[in-house]
């Protein structure tokens, strides 16, 4: 019986992803059926460009675009039961101009998770997680090299005692890339400790570092790898990381006149701590509101 339930959750999500990559293809036929085309004109050249622009902004984390990020995250065999998680999370992320040459990019993330028991076969908890606003300060007219650099701080808005660290952090966090024809190549780094909250939960000082390998296929298809690797700087040994490795798939499609990312990803941890997931599955849809 204990081995049952993951098996059954790996069906589902399995059963999810395959129906993700179905909707994409679908969604791919149904907008990219041809039609006799008419001789272009400037206004359809002008088209075609901001679509292109725009999804190379869909891999750019510090793009002036507003945009809505719904990302599912599913970890599996968690502990000696190999117990499976789950976080919905909500990312909105708006660019706010500060003067001509300057813009201040803010992304908060709000996961609502499941959190079970590591130690026993049934049970855990259930509800809203920490929340992590982070904000950059971005020129708003980049070089040939984009970054942007700002505090992030964990909120402690957990409803569950399992579900967030207990404790306000904050500390710095800086994002680099560059977008060379198709592609986009960067990192995000950030490291947080803990300044406030209970003294009965342990202090934070935990860093957060992803790398992001992106390339546009045709037809508004993409690969990407980002995967998030974690360190605990208070935690001893092998304790100590989360190194995750994979990649995913994803298309930009159009809903009437918005454009909407899909995307899904598969990474297994090749590092982990004692009782850390072995593999995560994460599915997003990502909706975009372009100027």
């Amino acid at each position: 019986m204990i081995n049952e339930i993951p098996h059954r959750t790996l069906r589902r999500h399995l059963t999810a992803l395959i129906l993700f990559a179905c909707l994409c293809c679908i969604v791919s036929q149904g907008f990219g059926q041809e039609t006799p085309p008419p001789v272009a004109t400037s206004a359809q050249e002008a088209k075609t460009l901001s679509e292109e622009e725009l999804l190379k902004a869909t891999q750019n984390p510090v793009a002036d675009l507003i945009s809505l990020p719904i990302q599912n995250i599913t970890n599996f065999r968690i502990g000696p039961l190999n117990r499976v998680d789950n976080a919905v999370s909500f990312q909105p992320v708006i660019p706010m101009a500060l003067s001509g040459d300057w813009m201040l990019i803010s992304r908060i993330i709000l996961p609502v998770a499941w959190q079970p028991y590591p130690d026993k076969e049934s049970g855990g908890q259930f509800g809203l997680g920490d929340m992590n606003p982070t904000f950059f300060l971005s020129p708003k007219n980049p070089g040939s090299v984009i970054w942007g650099a700002g505090p992030a701080m964990i909120l402690p808005t957990a409803t569950g005692n399992i579900l967030g660290q207990g404790k306000f952090s904050a500390g710095p966090s800086v994002v680099v890339l560059a977008q060379p024809g198709n592609w986009t190549v960067g990192a995000l780094v950030s490291n947080v400790w803990s300044v406030a909250g209970s003294s009965s939960r342990a202090s934070v000082n935990r860093m957060s570092f992803q790398y992001f390998l992106s390339y546009i296929l045709k037809d508004d298809w993409y690969l990407n790898s980002a995967p998030i690797m974690a360190a605990d700087w208070r935690a001893s040994g092998g304790d100590r990381w989360l190194v995750p490795v994979g990649a995913g798939f994803g298309k930009m499609v159009m809903f009437g006149n918005s454009p909407v990312d899909l995307f899904a990803s598969a990474y297994g941890n090749v590092v982990k701590p004692a009782g850390g997931p072995s593999w995560q599955m994460n599915l997003q849809v990502t909706l975009l509101f372009p100027k």
